[in-house]
């Protein structure tokens, strides 16, 4: 997994790449922590490189999203590839999580 965050305004926006699965899990945690720091955190997953999701992977993103939740943030996600798309509506995450065609639409929607 590869992990690539970059600030647009008030919104970090983190790259996912790879397998979010659970042998990844412990540094995509690391980094939500990391940006939970900055108060209150706006966060963009942008999906667009991930190619598959496990069950932890799918954990870890509730798990995120209520860290920076207790800290007044959001998180958002972006780009879904076909795949991990049907992943989310299988387990119903579409219904925890707003979910963007783009990153760029994403970040609009926190203004």
């Amino acid at each position: 997994m590869n992990i690539t965050t970059t600030q647009e305004g008030k919104v970090n926006k983190v790259q996912l790449a790879g397998r979010l699965e659970a042998a990844t899990v412990p540094v995509l945690k690391a980094e939500v922590q990391k940006l939970s720091q900055n108060k209150p955190p706006y966060i963009v997953f942008d999906m667009a490189g991930v190619t598959f999701v496990d069950s932890s992977g799918l954990g870890a993103l509730v798990a995120s999203l209520r860290t920076v939740n207790k800290v007044d943030g959001d998180i958002r996600i972006a780009s879904l590839t076909p795949d991990v798309r049907s992943i989310f509506e299988l387990t119903r995450m579409h219904r925890l999580f707003e979910i963007y065609p783009s990153s760029e639409v994403a970040i609009a929607s926190y203004t």
